[in-house]
């Protein structure tokens, strides 16, 4: 059952006494609240994990639970069937969810200022702009067939252009040179090419035209409206555990090489890579999940212009300034 905000402001009274508690005798008074992530477990997600590690969500009152995601998981799906609370989800799912389905959701923090999606390639073989696409073949992943259409029409290249194949997340097509480029996140595959003795040449789609917020927050109208509080305390302890990991990014990876990314598949080095590259696209002056709205204002425009009906009123920046 969700706490009222009566109940909540009762408690704070006790709150400096709590403090001194054990994490232990904290957990078992500790509100749950379950997070879908986006994807399977690697240095995407270490803020959370670092977060859950050390004990900030209980600090914060919360018993969090954490559900992985993968190909086959929608995290919008998770949120509107009631398993989970909070999600990690890409702008354009979750607001042409909002718009062409109806869902009540809204984002409340983009963990992501820039998305780390590009189109990556090989140096004997570069694409190191939209333009450089054209009469190439590029490997996309179905589930961001609109974020390449957006990409192409912003940069006026016509569809037909470009040959779009599938792309299941595994570079051994580009390595092998039967794909010319594959849309991915930056901050990853370029390991593996380099891995495999390659060179990679990579660019961000958000600086061609596509200025798009990743790992959007995303909640139920409903759940912001009833757990407001829980959400900021969610907001403050992620952003902790973010502040944390990135004052050691080639430290954190390995300290969960038998946890967290146990059975991956991935190497350790992979994510501390990984974690390196993403630090510039995640920090913000304003603090972790800022949005300002000057980079919703783009946002909105981007997706405009593509035929997502997105405005201003699919964003909630207020949870964010009382973090």
């Amino acid at each position: 059952m969700p706490l009222s905000r009566r109940h909540f402001l009762s408690a704070a009274a006790a709150g400096a006494a709590a403090a001194s508690l054990p994490l232990a005798a904290m957990a078992q008074s500790a509100r749950p609240l379950t997070m879908q992530a986006a994807w399977i477990n690697d240095a995407e997600f270490l803020g959370y994990f670092v977060a859950l590690e050390e004990g900030f969500y209980q600090a914060q009152g919360l018993d969090l639970t954490y559900l992985p995601g993968g190909p086959d998981v929608i995290p919008e799906a998770s949120l509107l069937s009631g398993r989970a609370d909070v999600a990690l989800a890409t702008v354009e799912t979750a607001i042409r969810a909002i718009t062409a389905q109806g869902a009540p959701l809204v984002i409340i923090g983009a963990q992501y200022q820039k998305s780390p999606v590009g189109i990556v390639s090989l140096a004997s073989n570069p694409i190191r702009t939209p333009a450089d696409m054209i009469g190439k073949t590029i490997a996309v992943p179905p589930v961001n067939r609109l974020t390449i259409d957006a990409v192409l029409k912003l940069n006026g290249i016509e569809r037909k252009q470009v040959r779009i194949v599938p792309y299941a997340y595994d570079p051994t097509p580009l390595l092998k040179g039967e794909i010319d480029g594959s849309l991915d996140f930056v901050t990853n595959v370029p390991f593996t090419i380099q891995s495999h003795g390659q060179e990679p040449v990579s660019f961000l789609l958000a600086d061609h035209q596509l200025p798009l917020f990743n790992d959007v927050v995303v909640v139920t109208r409903e759940t912001l409206q009833e757990r407001r509080d829980d959400l900021v305390r969610f907001l403050r302890a992620s952003r902790q555990g973010w502040d944390e990991n990135f004052r050691d990014v080639d430290g954190w990876p390995p300290r969960f090489a038998q946890s967290w990314f146990k059975g991956t598949g991935r190497s350790i080095a992979n994510e501390v890579y990984f974690n390196n590259a993403q630090k510039p696209l995640i920090a913000h002056e304003q603090g972790v999940f800022a949005m300002t709205d000057a980079a919703i204002a783009a946002c909105v425009q981007a997706l405009n212009a593509v035929g997502v009906a997105a405005d201003a009123s699919h964003f909630d920046t207020s949870l964010l300034a009382e973090v």
